[in-house]
């Protein structure tokens, strides 16, 4: 599956810190498939960043699609 392709997974999304010191997406989708993914902080602001530019560029094209719906 490609970035650009639609899906009928849904999953819910959790991000904080943890006691270790890092950063936490945590990913729980259907099937019961659980993804933690831990980041130092810098990384997370990098991802930030990324996430903001992605925004931006969608803005910038002037398509926005609907928010998928979340079980």
């Amino acid at each position: 599956m490609g970035i650009d392709k639609e899906s009928d997974i849904a999953a819910n999304l959790q991000i904080g810190p943890t006691s270790a010191g890092m950063v936490r997406i945590y990913i729980e989708a259907d099937g019961g498939i659980e993804l933690p993914l831990d980041f130092e902080p810098e990384e997370a602001e990098e991802i930030a960043e990324e996430l903001r530019a992605a925004a931006e560029a969608v803005r910038a094209m002037g398509t926005s699609k609907p928010k998928p719906k979340r079980k």
